[in-house]
């Protein structure tokens, strides 16, 4: 069990076309440290945005890519995604409205 505060748990927000046409279903989609888990996610989000109700989280985790630049060979970090889903009661997070 990873010791992280419920503010360093979300690194940031994910805004592409595909995460903004889930936010009709209240899907929010965000970055995350790979050693949070999903009670730790659904914690953070519920006490950093007022309002929230967390129904449902995802988590999925990728390696890193193989990178090269001329002879040299590397990898990009790897990361965790989590997908979360809100209840029908619940509000809506404003850092998404808008875009």
């Amino acid at each position: 069990m990873a010791d992280l505060k419920y503010y360093d748990v979300i690194v940031r927000p994910v805004i592409t076309e595909q995460s903004m046409a889930v936010l009709d279903e209240k899907k929010y989609t965000f970055i995350v440290r790979p050693q949070a888990t999903k009670a730790q996610v659904k914690e953070a989000v519920e006490k950093m945005f007022d309002g929230a109700k967390v129904a449902s989280v995802n988590t999925m985790n990728y390696s890193g890519k193989p990178k090269r630049r001329g002879m040299i060979y590397g990898k990009t970090a790897k990361y965790k995604k989590a997908v979360v889903k809100l209840a029908a009661d619940s509000k809506d997070i404003e850092i998404f409205q808008g875009m």
